[in-house]
């Protein structure tokens, strides 16, 4: 999990360009529209799917303003309606995909979808089919400058709430669940008074494909073309994230 852990980290830091951080808040706002509109309405304290999207919302330095507007958004009777829907493929060099959208139309998602698979040497699949590739897991993100303890007796609390493995680095530190432990693990944060930079669920590859630098290139480039596309809002795939393309990642 280590090399995708760092991966997304870097993506994390390098947050702060217009274009991902615009798509940061739509996918924010989506999760808050769902969330109030399926986890039980507006109240914070009574719907813990909001609470863990305002958390998310924080985490990509949305304004309070905006959270406010978009709650406000969900509640009413004209908020938007959208729909779950889960995509599975190939792309190129036999690398799996699956990739999470929300969309208020899922004809121009499946056409879009379809088209990036097509046009970048790769192919849709059916639903289910790949799901056997990757296990569901509780993806905690904690700002390792804001801890005010020794991570030594963070990972000792945080096997309490069910930490199964860490990912540690300069600036991250990434706690891994199983998907049953997810909700604990919130409590859990909630009761030490640690706010996470992110945390939900996520599809970790129980094995990864290693590529050649340049192949492998390609495959984070499609990642990124599925993730401008303002449906999408996760894509999981299982590429091997070695050191040599970390290095190359974090000259871009």
């Amino acid at each position: 999990m280590a090399g995708h852990s760092k991966w997304a980290n870097i993506k994390h830091r390098k947050g702060a360009q217009d274009k991902r951080k615009a798509k940061e808040f739509t996918r924010a706002i989506k999760d808050i529209t769902i969330a109030v509109k399926e986890g039980g309405g507006p109240d914070v304290d009574s719907n813990p799917s909001l609470r863990n999207a305002l958390a998310n919302a924080k985490g990509v330095n949305m304004p309070k303003d905006n959270i406010k507007r978009a709650i406000k958004k969900a509640s009413g009777a004209d908020s938007d309606n959208y729909e779950e829907v889960t995509f599975e493929g190939y792309g190129p060099h036999g690398i799996a995909f699956i990739v999470e959208c929300t969309t208020d139309n899922t004809n121009r998602t499946v056409a879009s979808v379809r088209s990036l698979f097509s046009k970048n040497e790769g192919s849709l699949g059916t639903n289910g089919s790949l799901e056997f590739l990757f296990d569901r897991k509780g993806v905690f993100v904690i700002d390792r400058q804001k801890l005010k303890k020794e991570i030594e007796e963070l990972e000792l609390e945080l096997i309490e709430g069910g930490a199964e493995e860490f990912d540690v680095d300069d600036y991250f530190v990434t706690v891994y669940t199983e998907f049953n432990d997810f909700g604990n693990m919130s409590e859990h944060l909630e009761k030490l008074k640690i706010e996470p930079k992110s945390s939900n669920l996520q599809r970790i590859p129980v094995s990864t494909n290693e590529l050649a630098l340049e192949e492998a290139r390609e495959i984070l480039d499609l990642v990124d073309k599925f993730e401008d596309d303002d449906d999408v809002q996760n894509v999981y795939h299982n590429l091997a994230i070695t050191d040599e393309l970390i290095n190359e990642i974090e000259k871009d």
